[in-house]
């Protein structure tokens, strides 16, 4: 018993991570740092981007709360699913979109600041825990 609550603790620390690095910058651009992950967030004008932020941060709360409240093995791999296809669909969205967002698209690794990498060390982490949960 005591393995599983450090393993489920491991999967919640991972997706706490995940929300934490989206209320951070996430990329840097030609004006300075960009806003947080909720500044992507546009609803005038919904795109991928958007609608990868929005994933984004839905698949972590989620699996926040479906960890804390412990509801099962499955509804926390999709949380982190949904999560991460949010930030392919970010990304996909920083492509395919013009303006700004395609400055950042084409060197994303090279502008991408601390939030992003907490983001995706969120995912690692609560991918870590999941499978060694098992």
């Amino acid at each position: 018993m005591a393995k599983k609550g450090i393993n489920l603790s491991i999967y919640l620390v991972g997706m706490a991570v995940t929300l934490i690095g989206f209320c951070l910058p996430m990329f840097s651009g030609f004006l300075g740092k960009s806003g947080n992950g909720f500044s992507f967030i546009n609803f005038n004008n919904s795109g991928f981007v958007t609608i990868g932020a929005l994933l984004i941060a839905i698949g972590a709360i989620a699996g926040v709360v479906i960890a804390l409240l412990g509801m099962g093995d499955q509804l926390e791999w999709l949380a982190l699913a949904v999560s991460v296809a949010g930030g392919i669909i970010l990304i996909l969205g920083f492509t395919t979109n013009g303006g700004i967002y395609k400055a950042i698209g084409k060197n994303m690794l090279k502008h991408a600041t601390v939030g992003f990498w907490m983001v995706v060390a969120g995912w690692v982490v609560a991918a870590i825990g999941k499978v060694l949960k098992k």
